[in-house]
């Protein structure tokens, strides 16, 4: 399916030195959880520095934003996305890729929405969608990985 890469020294903290894969794995599942996820049908297993999401997710919003709330965690630098949708597509996406969005130094949800849609006064369209990782539409950083919905 797909294959993401984040920054390692950021996001969440959620590992301890000792932790297992499989402890690994729990926490990461325990930190979906927090944004009220469907995680009913997914499986979640870290390897390393890499996270694999395989089973079902709800629709392609849902599924974005378990992908970029399980890359934006210490520690982590990949996802690798093996999730189906159990709602089919209503639209047809070109680039899967397009819809993730890493932070860099100096941006803004303004400045990415007017990158993305050409229109800065749609940020809270980019807000809404990574909510509730993102709390404040101030409070970005760099390497975080934002879900980018279609326009």
């Amino acid at each position: 399916m797909g294959f993401f890469s984040f920054i390692k020294d950021t996001g969440s903290k959620l590992f301890g030195t000792e932790d297992s894969a499989e402890q690994k794995a729990q926490k990461v599942k325990e930190h979906l959880s927090q944004y009220n996820f469907d995680l009913s049908g997914v499986n979640l297993n870290v390897d390393g520095d890499t996270v694999t999401l395989s089973g079902k997710a709800k629709n392609i919003d849902e599924k974005q934003r378990i992908l970029a709330t399980a890359g934006n965690v210490e520690a982590i630098t990949h996802v690798k996305d093996d999730l189906t949708l159990t709602e089919p597509l209503k639209i047809e996406i070109p680039d899967i890729q397009k819809t993730m969005y890493t932070v860099k130094s100096g941006d803004t949800l303004s400045k990415i929405s007017k990158e993305v849609y050409g229109d800065a006064n749609q940020y809270n369209k980019i807000f809404e969608a990574n909510r509730p990782m993102l709390s404040d539409p101030d409070e970005i950083y760099p390497g975080q990985v934002l879900y980018i919905p279609q326009a």
